[in-house]
């Protein structure tokens, strides 16, 4: 199957408005909800009473409808195109955003978030299966850094700049914002995108299913499922929600120099994904791969995290850094996509996701157990008890990463 564009499709420029733009926006989108509990969290516990671990399970109740959502996603992906199932997808975002925004008690806003994380879990794999049928191959690296840029973004609007807005809208009008921006991403890819006959599309629902197993019974898929669940998944979880009270609790900061700090995350994270996209081409013709960027990246991740829980270092520069790291992790997509055939793009990337938001909600509901355990058996103050679970986390990745260090033995798939 070749990976050249046919002579009909339009030129880069138009592509990149009427296919990377959408896209971009869903994703953005996406993040922005991903991440935003972390700054309204202490206004969400102080209307609702909230501890730790409910906290926790309001949060993660995204990660948890998005991760259930990831092989059906996956499946519809490739029958039905990124088009249609984007931009129904996206409708239901906008109506779980005005339902949190209306909502009173603690089951109302989790459900509501549970809807979100429904309706954004196709955002970033209908992206990436949109740019394998309209962009080259060898542009995929850096279309996939570009719009990891846009949710990096997306990031840094719900740190400082959406805690600086708290006081005017609240943060029920940040969500009937966010609702008015879903239907307007909706429009635009329902109407504005290109179609194109899939390959491998056809088939029953039984041919679906054999493809997903196809992927999960891979050896070379399960080598990256550490890596996705805990560095991956465990950035998520950190900075959807437990970044704020570890600068909070640990560095003893406001909630205004907390969400600072949090702002500076995510910059690092998009001068990575930015970076990325601008120099990933550069890099593999010079023997730096995706694989070998990621596995620098994330290694140079964990040495951060290990200078944050020993309190060694500038605590900006080190937030910053430990985003910077955390970017090449989103590499992990296009390298995973890369061993398999290209109708299996969409099953492929959602099943690797699935393990990425599996992490996510066991990071984010079980280090809010944790510390609430640790605190009731033993009294242990809560800058304590967030690090001992950030070291949990640590030593989970270090296990990940074994398995990720080894996967440069598996050739990239070559159609026949």
């Amino acid at each position: 199957m070749s990976a050249a564009l046919p002579e009909a499709s339009p030129p880069l420029p138009s592509l990149f408005v009427r296919v990377f733009l959408p896209f971009a926006l869903g994703y953005y989108l996406s993040y922005l909800m991903r991440t935003v509990n972390a700054v309204i969290s202490p206004d969400l516990t102080r209307e609702l009473g909230l501890g730790a671990a409910d906290l926790g399970l309001l949060t993660s109740t995204y990660f948890f409808a998005f991760g259930l959502a990831q092989i059906p996603v996956g499946i519809a992906l490739d029958r039905y195109g990124p088009r249609r199932v984007e931009g129904v997808l996206l409708l239901m975002t906008a109506l779980g955003a005005a339902l949190f925004a209306l909502g009173e008690t603690l089951p109302a806003l989790a459900t509501a978030r549970g809807l979100i994380g429904l309706g954004v879990s196709a955002c970033l794999m209908a992206g990436l299966k949109g740019f394998s049928q309209w962009f080259p191959r060898e542009r995929l690296a850096s279309m996939t850094g570009y719009i990891m840029s846009c949710g990096a973004l997306g990031a840094v609007t719900a740190s400082a700049p959406l805690e600086a807005a708290l006081p005017f809208i609240g943060w029920r009008g940040a969500f009937w914002c966010v609702a008015a921006l879903a239907l307007v991403a909706s429009a635009l890819i329902l109407f504005t995108l290109p179609e194109r006959p899939l390959p491998g599309g056809g088939g029953d629902l039984q041919d679906a299913l054999r493809g997903v197993l196809e992927v999960m019974g891979a050896r070379r898929f399960w080598s990256f499922v550490g890596q996705s669940a805990f560095f991956t998944g465990g950035f998520m979880a950190l900075q959807g929600l437990w970044a704020v009270p570890w600068l909070m609790h640990v560095n003893g900061y406001t909630r205004a120099v907390a969400a600072d700090h949090l702002f500076w995350l995510n910059l690092g994270m998009l001068a990575g994904q930015l970076s990325i996209g601008a120099w990933a081409g550069r890099l593999a013709r010079h023997g730096v791969t995706p694989l070998r960027l990621m596995q620098a990246g994330l290694f140079c991740t964990m040495l951060v995290e290990a200078l944050m829980i020993a309190d060694l270092g500038p605590t900006r520069a080190l937030w910053w850094a430990l985003g910077l790291g955390s970017a090449t992790g989103a590499q992990m997509y296009g390298v995973v996509a890369g061993l398999f055939p290209l109708h299996l793009t969409g099953r492929v990337t959602t099943s690797i996701n699935l393990m990425a938001f599996v992490g996510a909600f066991a990071v984010q509901w079980g280090l809010g157990g944790l510390l609430d355990s640790l605190r009731a058996a033993t009294g242990m103050g809560m800058d304590a008890s967030l690090r001992i679970a950030f070291m949990i986390l640590l030593g989970a990745q270090v296990l990940g990463f074994i398995p990720l260090a080894r996967a440069g033995r598996y050739r990239p798939w070559q159609a026949g």
